[in-house]
Formats: structure tokens, sequence, C-alpha cells
């Protein structure tokens, strides 16, 4: 995916409202796309200062879970799709050095999404682990969009 494809996405990519109660419900969506597929991945669904949802599916690993907290680290500081800051980074041959945040605490590979509410911006990340960076991108993009058409 490309940065245009990227940014154009998540442009779209609004809710009308977020609380806990959204926050499971989204949870329950990424972890039902995911078992169906038999996708072995961690979902994490959090704010800034807490989880609000965390799940390891068979076959994800220790390491999924350290990827989706940094991976959500990158959305939460930049307000983007981690996909989105790396394809971005890798466009202009940089690096998240450059902004001073270190590789153990963030990772700018795709599959943290943040979830905006209309009118207010972001409130929390999704993110997916255990995937290759694209689709565990997509696999949250699906998920928000099924949460936003319920």
């Amino acid at each position: 995916m490309d940065v245009a494809d990227l940014e154009a996405e998540f442009a779209r990519l609004e809710l009308d409202g977020f609380d806990e109660s959204r926050a499971l419900r989204l949870g329950q969506i990424l972890v039902e796309l995911a078992q169906a597929g038999k996708m072995p991945v961690v979902v994490n669904i959090r704010t800034a200062d807490r989880v609000l949802f965390h799940a390891a599916l068979p076959g994800s690993a220790p390491l999924n879970d350290l990827w989706a907290r940094r991976k959500s680290n990158v959305a939460l500081a930049f307000q983007l799709p981690s996909l989105l800051v790396g394809q971005r980074n890798r466009a202009k041959d940089e690096s998240l050095d450059r902004h001073g945040l270190p590789a153990g605490d963030y990772a700018d590979s795709g599959g943290a999404v943040p979830i905006r509410v209309r009118g207010t911006g972001v409130v929390a990340v999704a993110t997916v682990s255990g995937l290759p960076q694209v689709e565990d991108h997509k696999l949250v993009v699906r998920a928000i969009k099924v949460l936003a058409a319920e």
C-alpha cells in the first residue's frame, strides 16, 4: 500500500463514539475475524494510559505482544496508522531515530491503527501483531469498518 492510499483510507476511518464497551466490541470483532482465518495474532486495544482489550490467539508468541506495544506507541505518538508512518519514513529514507524514538519502544511496522472519533480526534489505538505487516493493518481496518457499520 502506498502513502496516498493509506492517507485516503485513514481519512475515512472515523467513529461516532468510542468507549470501553465499544473497545470490547471491536476486540470481539478482531478476535472473530482472526479465528475465522486461523490467524495466530495478538489483539490489543488501548489508550495512551491503559489497556482496554487484549487477546493472544493460538499460535501467537510473546514477541507479538512486544511488537503490538511498539507499533501502538508509534500510532499514538503520530496519531496515524503505524504502516503509514513506516511508509512515509521509507519513502524519505528516514527512520524513527530521526524523531528520537528508540527501536526498543517504537516500531513503524503495520498493524496499529488509531481510533478516531468524529469531532474529537484520536482516542485510542487498535493493534494486531502476528501476520505480515500489511495483513496486520488490513485486519484492523476491516474490524473498524465493521464496528462503524454496527
